[in-house]
């Protein structure tokens, strides 16, 4: 140390100093402006690609609710639409069984009416054969009672009697 002490010259000192400023300067307009702009360039490019996933995950995460919303909306549809069609089924089955009571009912009176009106068929049929028998059993019981003349003096005094009395 003490021999460059010794050795020390104010012009060689100059003269690097300037060649020391010199040297910066060209490192500064030539070497350190490109590499600084490059890594501000590279840092503006990294700070774009960060916003981008940024953005990106924000939009995945809007995508991914949406999905959910469409997912929750698509089984609410769903479920409107097995409850409608359950419905339809239960009204479609009570409909079925309504008009099949109505249509039960309908034949039971049918028949009902049908079965009166042979019943009253088969009274005024009886009715007829009975007057026909009781007309015929009187024929004769009236023949054989006016074939002899007494029987049918005495028949008619009978009836005379029977007006005059009524």
């Amino acid at each position: 140390m003490d021999k460059l002490i010794e050795q020390f010259s104010l012009g060689l000192f100059f003269w690097q100093l300037i060649l020391f400023v010199g040297l910066v300067l060209l490192l500064k307009k030539f070497a350190w402006g490109p590499i600084l702009k490059s890594v501000g360039e590279r840092e503006e490019g990294i700070k774009d690609a960060l916003d981008e996933a940024e953005n990106a995950r924000k939009e995945m995460q809007n995508l991914n609710a949406d999905n959910a919303r469409i997912l929750k909306e698509a089984r609410i549809e769903r479920d409107t639409l097995l409850k409608e069609a359950r419905e339809m089924k239960e009204g479609i089955i009570a409909e079925a069984k309504e008009e099949a009571q109505v249509q039960a009912n309908k034949v039971v009176e049918q028949a009902q009416a049908t079965i009166q009106s042979e019943k009253q068929a088969a009274i005024a049929d009886l009715k007829n054969q009975v007057a026909e028998l009781s007309i015929g059993i009187a024929e004769k019981v009236v023949r054989g009672e006016l074939a002899d003349k007494s029987k049918q003096e005495k028949l008619v005094e009978d009836m005379l009697k029977e007006v005059t009395i009524s």
